[in-house]
């Protein structure tokens, strides 16, 4: 049996490939990696950032949010960024229900991402962000308020990254990158498959000299029709 470490070598999925579930035609991703770093992702990483979805289809994830933690710098940032939409975590609630949809963009060829997280009083926080195939980076997060951040993904170990690669905010036709001062730091993304249909999504932000300012992290599943 092949161990572990070995590199899979999966093939990069084609739409006129008539023989492949017409669902995992979506090479997007997957361009932005080396085929040696892609094929180290297990299976189900690979085939959930090879989806393609229909104009408007959703898919769902379901799940519980298992970590928050904020440094008192890191919680007023959160409370600021509610200015541009609010596309921080707010509560430190754990335990309780979160659900993510992605959902294809016809309009700019992206992907847009809702992120509800429950409270255990008041309404639940939504999150809405799109990321969009362009960019300095090929890829980039938009917020709102003309507000994006680049990304760059990466392969650690076995788990999937994106990480920011600078902030813009969009004036006119004007797109002015942000000085670091103005920026809250290193954020990643973390996508570590746990097996049995189930995954693990961690946030973080990190200052360069405040440290680790919000960490969150959630295990979901996608929901069944």
């Amino acid at each position: 049996m092949a161990s572990q470490s070995k590199i899979l070598k999966l093939p990069a999925p084609t739409a006129s490939d008539e023989s492949l579930d017409a669902t995992l035609c979506d090479v997007r991703f997957r361009a932005l990696l080396s085929d040696e770093d892609w094929g180290r992702l297990p299976l189900a990483t690979w085939r959930r950032f090879s989806k393609r979805l229909a104009d408007g289809k959703t898919a769902i994830y379901v799940g519980e949010v298992v970590e928050v933690s904020f440094s008192r710098i890191g919680w007023w940032l959160a409370q600021i960024a509610r200015l541009i939409g609010g596309p921080l975590p707010t509560g430190g609630d754990t335990n309780v229900p979160s659900i993510v949809t992605v959902t294809e963009d016809a309009a700019t060829g992206g992907q847009v991402w809702t992120r509800i997280y429950a409270r255990r009083n008041g309404f639940p926080q939504v999150i809405h962000s799109s990321k969009r195939f362009s960019g300095p980076t090929g890829l980039e997060e938009y917020v709102g308020f003309g507000v994006s951040m680049a990304l760059r993904m990466f392969v650690d170990g076995r788990a999937l990254q994106f990480r920011s690669a600078g902030y813009f905010v969009q004036v006119g036709r004007l797109r002015l990158p942000l000085p670091a001062l103005l920026t809250p730091g290193a954020l990643t993304v973390t996508h570590s498959d746990c097996g049995s249909g189930e995954f693990r999504f961690t946030l973080e932000i990190i200052h360069p000299r405040f440290g680790t300012l919000i960490r969150q992290s959630a295990v979901f599943r996608e929901a069944t029709p």
